[in-house]
C-alpha cells in the first residue's frame, strides 16, 4: 500500500480548501488536498459577498481571481409585491471592501485550484477519503482513487473543507441538527439571450413570492444566468413530474423573470437539494478542523457560504501554522467561538428574513439611511464587526425596526 507524509492534509479543492492551502504553502508548509471530483465540476454558490475578498487576499490567491473578468458584484436587490429595494455595497457601514463577484463555480474553483498548485500544492483528483483516524502523534487518512487503489496519508493535522460531502461528519458521526428551519432548493442555469443591456441585467436579484418563497436571479459575465426557487421542504409537493418538470411549473411565479426565461432550455437537469441547512456538533478535535459547509450551511439566502468557507479556512490554516511553531492554541476561543459569532449572526438574519422581521427593513420604501448602511454592512458578510449595532444587537434590532415599521404603517394607514 502506498504511503506518504505531509503536515497539513486538506479535504476538498473548494473556496475554502484552497485558502486554507494557499495561506499554508506561503508559511512553508506541505500541504496536499484529496479532491473527490475531477476538475472542473459544477458547484452552488455562486454568488459572493465582499469579506470574501480580505480571505482571498491575505491567502495569495486575490491576484489570479482579478484576471478571470468575472461579473462584478457591487451590491443585491430584493424584489417583494411589485416593489423594489437596493443595497449598495458601497454604502455599507465600516470599512471593508464594496465589490465581489457573481462566478461560475466550475470556472472559479478550477482557477484556485490551478493557483494552489502553482504555488507548491499537491492535489490529488478523483480520489475519496474512506476512513479517518486520529491519535496523539499523527492523523492518518486512507484514499481510494478513481482507479479502486488504497492509499494512507498521514498528517499533523487535517483540515475538513468537503463541503456538503461532509467528510468527517460523516466518518466520525458528528452530524447535528441545524440552527435553521429546513428549506430546499432547485436551481439550474440558463443561455440568458434576453438579458437587458447595463446593471438592470448584471445585478443579483432576489424576487420574494411568498414569506419564505424565493427566486435567485444571478447573471455571470459568460452569459450564462443561474436560477432557482428556495422555499419549505413541503411548498415543493404540489409540483409533479422530473426537476425539469417541477422547475418549469415554477418559473411563472416571478412575474419579474419569467418573460426572460420563458421557453429557454436549461443548461444542465435543474438540481434539487432537499434540507440545505447542515450543523455539526463540534468544529474541531484531536488534529482535526472543520470548515466551510463541512461544518455549517444556514441558507443561500444571503450568500454566505463561500464567505464562511473562506473565513473559517484561513482562520484554521493560522491556527495550525500556531500550533506548528509550537505556540499554544486555544481553539474553542480562538476558533469555534470566532466563527459561531458571525454564523449566529447571519443565522439571526436568516430566521429573521423568514418570519418577514426582516423582509420589512430590506422593502422598505423610506428607509433611514443609517439602518440601511448597517444592514448593508451585514449583507457584505462583515459579521464581525461589533462596532455595528446590527452584528453586537442581532439578536434584538431587527425585531424591533420591524416594529417600529409596523407602528409607521399603522399610523399611516389610519392617518394619524
Amino acid at each position: 500500500m502506498k504511503k506518504e507524509k505531509v503536515d497539513v492534509a486538506i479535504i476538498g479543492a473548494g473556496p475554502s480548501g484552497t485558502v486554507s492551502a494557499s495561506y499554508l504553502r506561503q508559511q512553508g508548509i506541505s500541504v496536499k488536498i484529496i479532491e473527490k471530483s475531477k476538475f472542473p465540476r459544477y458547484s452552488i454558490g455562486e454568488s459572493l459577498i465582499p469579506r470574501c475578498m480580505d480571505n482571498f487576499e491575505e491567502a495569495g490567491l486575490l491576484d489570479c481571481l482579478l484576471k478571470q473578468n468575472y461579473q462584478v458584484k457591487t451590491g443585491a436587490r430584493f424584489i417583494k409585491n411589485g416593489k423594489k429595494s437596493e443595497f449598495d455595497f458601497s454604502k455599507k457601514f465600516g470599512k471593508g471592501w464594496d465589490w465581489t463577484w457573481q462566478v461560475p463555480r466550475d470556472h472559479f474553483d478550477q482557477v484556485l485550484a490551478k493557483e494552489c498548485i502553482k504555488k507548491g500544492v499537491e492535489i490529488e483528483f478523483e480520489t475519496t477519503v474512506i476512513d479517518a483516524c486520529f491519535t496523539e502523534e499523527k492523523a492518518t487518512l486512507t484514499l481510494k482513487n478513481e482507479e479502486h487503489e488504497i492509499s494512507q496519508l498521514d498528517a499533523k493535522y487535517v483540515i475538513d473543507s468537503s463541503g456538503f460531502g461532509r467528510v468527517l461528519a460523516q466518518l466520525l458521526n458528528l452530524e447535528a441538527p441545524p440552527q435553521v428551519a429546513q428549506h430546499s432548493s432547485i436551481f439550474t442555469q440558463i443561455k440568458d439571450i434576453r438579458r437587458p443591456n447595463g446593471k438592470e441585467g448584471s445585478l443579483i436579484t432576489f424576487d420574494i413570492i411568498e414569506e419564505e418563497v424565493w427566486f435567485w436571479y444571478i447573471p455571470l459575465s459568460n452569459g450564462n444566468t443561474s436560477i432557482g426557487f428556495v422555499a419549505p421542504n413541503d411548498w415543493f409537493l404540489q409540483f409533479k413530474g422530473n426537476t425539469n418538470e417541477k422547475l418549469r411549473q415554477m418559473l411563472p411565479l416571478t412575474e419579474k423573470y419569467y418573460p426572460q426565461f420563458k421557453e429557454l432550455p436549461f443548461l444542465f437537469e435543474p438540481i434539487q437539494v432537499k434540507n440545505i441547512a447542515k450543523n455539526v456538533t463540534k468544529l474541531y478535535g484531536n488534529r482535526f478542523v472543520l470548515t466551510g459547509n463541512s461544518a455549517e450551511f444556514l441558507d443561500p439566502v444571503f450568500s454566505s457560504g463561500v464567505s464562511f468557507a473562506t473565513e473559517s479556512g484561513l482562520l484554521a490554516a493560522k491556527l495550525i501554522v500556531k500550533e506548528l511553531k509550537n505556540s499554544a492554541v486555544d481553539w474553542e476561543k480562538e476558533y469555534v467561538d470566532y466563527i459561531k459569532s458571525g454564523v449566529n449572526v447571519f443565522s439571526t438574519y436568516v430566521k429573521e428574513f423568514y418570519n418577514g422581521n426582516l423582509q420589512k427593513i430590506l422593502m422598505h420604501q423610506q428607509p433611514n439611511e443609517e439602518i440601511k448602511q448597517q444592514v448593508c454592512a451585514v449583507l457584505a458578510g462583515y459579521v464581525w464587526n461589533e462596532e455595528n449595532p446590527f452584528v453586537r444587537k442581532h439578536h434584538k434590532l431587527v425585531k424591533n425596526v420591524a416594529r417600529l415599521i409596523d407602528l409607521e404603517n399603522n399610523l399611516k394607514k389610519n392617518n394619524l
